[in-house]
């Protein structure tokens, strides 16, 4: 297998789902991050795979020296030993009532022109810091927590309650600080959503602070959620995956429970199995919605022990117009 091949294939089909992302119901999100944070994340993960930095920087085809420097200057910053520089200069701000852009850059300086007017940009564009005037004369200051709140209903921030929901729910337990990362926002900016997730039962605090969610669910057809339910096919697949490619490099004992199966069907208006074919993703709903019910009741019942295993089960299906007249099939299991 061609290794290079397949990942070129994949990087292309989630950049379309980026693309998609960005641009639905007619907005336009910001992108400008979108490489930097490519980098820093699948470097920190080869990390964590026990892949050494020298190796990681051959991977990238980049000198050591090289990785290491865009590393420090993506992740954590020369001026403040401890925290991104995206932290440290959020944490500047905050702690001026208005800061000037020269002032900024002084303060920050051994981290590089360049890279603090980067961090500026992004922390505007994401609407934790308000801007006013143009270059070296230009003043920021901090959004207050009142002021972020007031944004998020300007802005119609839907969905958080979920999409918050969804990550809790799959990191088994997390904490604030955590979530706040994944985010990309402030801890102020989360509470409120999480208040509201105690309060109606779907989330819940464990003793030692971290959050817990005992299910995730979106009802179909809600108009509301659906970034989470967006999350959770797409981590749904890819956690498969990488299960199934962790089990072909091990010697594990293979677990027939976990991969997936793709099939296609070629069909028509008037196809004999048109209807069948068409009506598979509601009946495997209805299955899987049943077989859920009895093990929560089940579970409601007898509880939960401390350790137990979590499955998983995803379930999609398109419909793509073909022109050609070719009558083709496929049945792909892995």
């Amino acid at each position: 297998m061609n290794v290079q091949i397949l990942i070129d294939s994949i990087v292309r089909q989630v950049t379309v789902l980026i693309a998609q992302l960005a641009t639905s119901g007619g907005i336009r999100a910001p992108l400008a991050h979108i490489a930097n944070q490519v980098f820093v994340e699948l470097a920190n993960e080869l990390t964590s795979q026990g892949i050494s930095r020298k190796v990681s920087a051959d991977m990238f085809g980049m000198a050591l020296r090289a990785y290491i420097r865009k590393l420090r200057r993506l992740g954590e910053g020369r001026t403040d030993q401890g925290r991104t520089l995206w932290q440290a200069v959020l944490g500047f701000v905050r702690e001026q009532p208005m800061v000037t852009r020269a002032r900024l850059l002084e303060r920050f300086e051994r981290d590089g022109e360049l890279e603090v007017s980067a961090i500026l940009h992004d922390l505007v564009d994401s609407g934790l810091v308000f801007c006013s005037g143009a270059g070296k004369h230009a003043v920021y200051r901090a959004v207050d927590d009142q002021e972020i709140a007031q944004m998020s209903r300007l802005s119609g921030d839907e969905g958080l309650d979920e999409l918050i929901w969804a990550l809790v729910f799959r990191a088994g337990a997390v904490s604030l600080d955590e979530l706040a990362s994944q985010l990309s926002r402030p801890e102020s900016a989360l509470e409120g959503p999480i208040e509201r997730l105690l309060t109606t039962g779907r989330v819940r605090r464990l003793d030692d602070g971290k959050l817990h969610a005992q299910e995730f669910l979106i009802p179909m057809g809600s108009v509301v959620g659906w970034e989470a339910a967006v999350f959770d096919h797409f981590q749904s697949v890819v956690q498969t995956i990488c299960q199934r490619l962790q089990a072909a490099s091990s010697l594990a004992p293979e677990r027939p429970y976990v991969g997936g199966s793709t099939y296609t069907f070629d069909v028509w208006p008037g196809h004999p199995l048109e209807a069948d074919v068409k009506a598979q993703l509601d009946t495997i709903r209805q299955s899987c919605g049943q077989l859920r019910k009895r093990v929560t009741e089940h579970n409601d019942a007898h509880g939960v022990p401390t350790q137990y295993e979590q499955i998983t089960t995803y379930v999609g299906q398109s419909s793509i117009e073909r022109e050609s007249t070719e009558n083709r099939g496929s049945d792909d299991d892995a």
